[in-house]
């Protein structure tokens, strides 16, 4: 009865692990689909991210419905998606997105208890590669800007062109350039395990050998390949 009654006890705590990682896979899928959406709406919006910077990026994060309790409970803003162009350069097709977790930071742009949508553009290789491979300070470890606003827009001053990160939110159908200086950003790790099922980090997931993208990331892949087909960065 002892051994039947340890088989059956192994049985249930590896059943409950399972159905957890199950459902840490599904919350990272729902995550990266919202991802999508958010990046869809906003590449939808008529004054939205200059064409040049666009093609320039060497990555984009997105960061989707971050609600103003995350500042309160934990100063956590929110939890998202990094893609970045293939190749040692960042200069290829967009690849396999890595989970990212934006924390910290002011809470000053927040709208009441609005939700609110970011999306950053990770503008050279010293910051993509910093992003990758641990936690980053913006306005710190790597120069961030709030980033200007109109696919026409002039965007060659000098503070766009020495910003290695350009930030922007939208809330309440309102899309802008917003300062995140004194917010960090890190690869989300459990999250990348639990969407790849397996042991693997942002870096390996963007500079490879990459994974497949997984089905709930290829419409966030898609918008950008349509949007941005081509790079035109430079460092």
């Amino acid at each position: 009865m002892k051994i039947l009654f340890r088989v059956l006890l192994a049985l249930a705590v590896v059943s409950t692990a399972v159905s957890a990682a199950e459902k840490e896979k599904e919350k990272m899928e729902d995550r990266l689909q919202n991802s999508g959406s958010v990046m869809g709406e906003i590449l939808n919006i008529p004054d939205n991210i200059p064409q040049d910077l666009l093609d320039k990026a060497k990555c984009v994060v997105v960061i989707p419905s971050v609600l103003k309790a995350a500042f309160i409970v934990g100063g956590t803003y929110g939890r998202g998606a990094l893609v970045c162009r293939s190749g040692n350069a960042f200069s290829g097709s967009w690849g396999a997105p890595a989970m990212m977790v934006l924390e910290g930071g002011s809470v000053g742009f927040q709208i009441g208890g609005e939700a609110t949508d970011f999306v950053l553009l990770i503008m050279n290789d010293h910051g993509a590669n910093s992003l990758l491979h641990s936690k980053v300070k913006l306005g710190g470890d790597v120069s961030a800007a709030a980033g200007p606003v109109g696919r026409t827009a002039e965007a060659n001053t000098d503070a766009y062109l020495r910003s290695e990160i350009l930030t922007y939110s939208r809330a309440r159908g309102l899309f802008a350039g917003v300062s995140l200086e004194g917010a960090s950003l890190r690869p989300d790790e459990e999250g990348n395990d639990a969407l790849y099922g397996r042991r693997i980090s942002a870096s390996e997931i963007v500079l490879g050998p990459s994974p497949a993208t997984p089905a709930a990331g290829q419409q966030l892949d898609a918008l950008l390949e349509k949007a941005s087909p081509t790079s035109r960065a430079h460092n």
